[in-house]
């Protein structure tokens, strides 16, 4: 079945690119984001469309205004406007999704069901490391600790990041042995933000990870193994919560709310922001918030608490979120 891959014309998405296209030959298309945001990018694309036709690999471009809007980062804008993309053209196929280790051109099939959609990105293993350590450093709950996940559903699209076990360094090693294309193997193109180390990750990836593997050689995959037990937990307690949002009901309920523990409170407070609303409070916000909800012993009280862009209030014997 024909694959859609997310290319931006690095060498992650090249090596996952041409290793797919080497294995099934007619079966790959790609999806190349213009996101606009450098003069290098009208090169990037130049680049992605001379190597997709030098590997018979059709390839869809599109356009994005990625430019970030007050009170957030320019990373964010840029992956919003990617999904954006790929949620309004629909690029991927119905079927089997089939995952490639770009490396050792190995691939391991998975069926999918619902949804119908599949799109790849080659996130790696050291890309993995340093979503989990930004996370510690901003004190992340299990949501932050549990990292990329392997595979996601987003507006009814299958995502899955295939190379998450693969390291950067073992990812080039790969392309350079890809001689057909000459003796310093396939091409791809430098980001050159990767080396501003004005960026947090690009700090780490630059200071950090070789410090860490000069202490701990094998920390990819302990780090990955603790992301992946971190991503287990979670999902323990969204089943919690939802048991226990369905008791509340939804909006919920301020009494059955103030006979479960802090705890168990929390969890489904997170949980019903999150599902219902889209909206993540902060950790004081998500404090002040239950202290108000134990504090509605009578009718009379009221509550205003801001959560994200918007507020909680106390609507009759409920709380609810709205947006102003």
């Amino acid at each position: 079945m024909p694959l859609t891959i997310a290319f931006s014309g690095g060498a992650d998405s090249s090596a996952l690119l041409l290793a797919a296209s080497l294995k099934w030959p007619g079966q790959i298309s790609a999806i190349h984001i213009h996101h606009g945001l450098q003069k290098a990018a009208d090169d990037f694309e130049a680049h992605c469309v001379a190597f997709c036709k030098l590997i018979q690999v059709p390839l869809k471009v599109i356009k994005v205004d990625a430019k970030n809007a007050p009170g957030q980062s320019p990373e964010a804008a840029a992956r919003d406007a990617r999904y954006g993309a790929f949620y309004m053209e629909n690029m991927a196929v119905d079927g089997a999704f089939i995952a490639y280790n770009a490396i050792n051109n190995i691939a391991k099939e998975s069926q999918s069901t619902t949804p119908s959609t599949s799109i790849t990105l080659a996130q790696h293993a050291d890309d993995q490391v340093e979503t989990l350590l930004l996370a510690l450093s901003r004190g992340a709950g299990l949501p932050g600790l549990a990292a990329m996940p392997a595979q996601w559903v987003r507006d009814g699209i299958q995502y899955y990041r295939p190379l998450l076990q693969v390291t950067a360094k073992d990812i080039r090693r790969w392309l350079a042995t890809q001689t057909q294309f000459g003796p310093m193997g396939a091409p791809f193109v430098e980001d050159p933000t990767n080396t501003d180390e004005s960026f947090t990750r690009n700090r780490i990836r630059a200071q950090l990870l070789p410090a860490l593997e000069a202490v701990f050689p094998q920390f990819r995959d302990t780090f990955t193994r603790s992301s992946s037990h971190a991503a287990s937990a979670q999902v323990l307690l969204n089943q919690i919560a939802v048991e226990d949002l369905h008791r509340t009901g939804i909006p919920p309920n301020i009494k059955h709310l103030q006979h479960l523990s802090d705890e168990r409170m929390a969890n489904v407070l997170r949980y019903w922001l999150k599902t219902v609303h889209q909206t993540t409070p902060s950790t004081a916000q998500l404090a002040e918030l239950m202290v108000q909800i134990k504090c509605c012993t009578t009718r009379g009280h009221k509550m205003r608490i801001k959560i994200g862009q918007g507020f909680v209030e106390r609507k009759a014997a409920c709380i609810d979120w709205y947006n102003p």
